[in-house]
């Protein structure tokens, strides 16, 4: 069995982890899954239209919140009683955390952020690196093999054909010594309304050559006529001038919109390996070696200030 932690929100599997599911459709044809701390019923139509045939759910007071070594216990006596042959998660913040514990009690490798099987006998995958600015070969030669998939690194397709899939509750023996490290809170904040920037369609993005807090103003409205999102560098959110829950990066959101357009932007590593999977970048500098306009599809060299207003105004006229 091919064995995928999933991650859910609401009535749905989150569009990471379907990711996931289709990715490990390249391992075998044998997949299963498991939902920790929720109900698993509501979710087996849907992984089952991925391919999923047995899911397993895991719940009770000690999973009601997050605690990684608590969640890694389940994964791995989820890995133990199916013989699974790997095991999947996302390569979120939580889980590549989990799977960083299981591969650990489990003794063998993890693969971090895997974009692609180049192999399956033996088992060889490659991996982002170094904030994605570089490619790893790696081969799991030891079972079970345990790897994060990359957000974004291939769409979410559903299976040829759905599967019946079955629920099965999981009874998970825990070690009040891994409930150390748990999530013992939650707050609703301003980061509440993060989805829109990682879901939509049309990111504009600003940097450094905004030139300060008062220099968004116009990129805020070609969001706004593009009906998209905006997105900042680190640097933004570092100066005080954009809140964090609009940064776009390694440390940030990681986003694939249809159309990404940064602007004054330079396009360091960290900011690129949140960006990279966006499928049209057309990119606003003064610095026409800039790696951001170098690894665009599209570049116009100009001062932010003088080329996003004239963009507006075409937009403006051609609504009329």
């Amino acid at each position: 069995m091919i064995l995928v932690l999933v991650e859910t929100l609401g009535d749905e599997v989150v569009e990471v982890s379907r990711e996931a599911l289709t990715f490990a459709r390249e391992l075998g044809d044998d997949l299963g899954a498991i939902v920790i701390g929720g109900q698993a019923a509501p979710f087996a139509e849907q992984l089952g239209g991925y391919g999923v045939r047995e899911v397993l759910e895991v719940t009770g007071d000690p999973f009601s919140a997050y605690a990684p070594a608590v969640w890694a216990a389940a994964v791995q006596t989820a890995v133990q009683q199916t013989g699974a042959s790997a095991v999947l998660a996302t390569g979120t913040p939580r889980g590549n955390e989990i799977l960083a514990h299981v591969a650990c009690r489990l003794g063998v490798a993890m693969a971090a952020n895997v974009v692609a099987v180049d192999s399956r006998q033996p088992l060889q995958v490659s991996r982002q690196v170094l904030g994605g600015a570089a490619m790893e070969e790696m081969s799991l030669d030891t079972s079970p093999a345990v790897l994060s998939v990359a957000g974004h690194a291939l769409e979410a397709q559903p299976a040829a054909e759905a599967t019946a899939c079955s629920v099965r509750a999981l009874e998970v023996t825990v070690d009040e010594r891994d409930l150390a490290a748990r999530v013992v809170r939650t707050e609703v904040g301003e980061s509440a309304d993060s989805g829109t920037l990682k879901s939509a369609k049309v990111v504009i993005g600003a940097g450094r050559g905004a030139g300060g807090p008062d220099g968004f103003n116009d990129v805020l409205e070609l969001t706004e006529l593009l009906n998209g999102a905006l997105g900042v560098s680190r640097v933004v959110t570092s100066l005080g001038w954009r809140p964090h829950r609009e940064q776009v990066g390694q440390t940030g959101s990681k986003i694939a919109p249809d159309v990404y357009i940064p602007c004054g932007i330079s396009g360091a590593i960290q900011h690129w390996a949140g960006c990279s999977s966006a499928k049209a970048i057309l990119a606003i500098n003064t610095d026409a070696d800039a790696p951001m306009v170098t690894k665009a599809h599209y570049a116009v060299i100009g001062d932010m200030h003088e080329v996003v207003p004239a963009i507006n105004a075409e937009i403006r006229r051609r609504k009329g």
